[in-house]
């Protein structure tokens, strides 16, 4: 499933919400020199993700690629983890305290 066939568009961003059940949100940076001036410009864009066996975490950078639509916001599904986030792999639980019988 993971093959790509060489259709639609192939982009990175980074993951900020992972909320939903098998949808991340991504946020796509792109950076551009302005047609006339040339300053940099950057333009924002969030957009849903399908991560299928939900192995994004927040704060990950990944590359994801266009498909065909799979919910009314869907377009696109999760390619690869390009890099983790190192603060998200360490997730420590809670000691749960004991229960004493008196």
């Amino acid at each position: 499933m993971s093959g790509s066939r060489g259709k639609g568009r192939s982009l990175q961003g980074t993951v900020v919400s992972e909320k939903g059940t098998q949808t991340i949100t991504v946020l796509v940076v792109r950076r551009f020199p302005h047609p006339k001036y040339g300053k940099i410009i950057n333009r924002k864009r969030k957009i849903r993700v399908h991560d299928a066996r939900e192995e994004a975490h927040v704060g990950d950078k990944v590359e994801v690629v266009e498909c065909r639509p799979i919910s009314r916001t869907k377009r696109f599904r999760l390619a690869r983890v390009v890099k983790r986030n190192p603060e998200a792999a360490v997730v420590m639980e809670a000691p749960v305290p004991e229960q004493t019988t008196a």
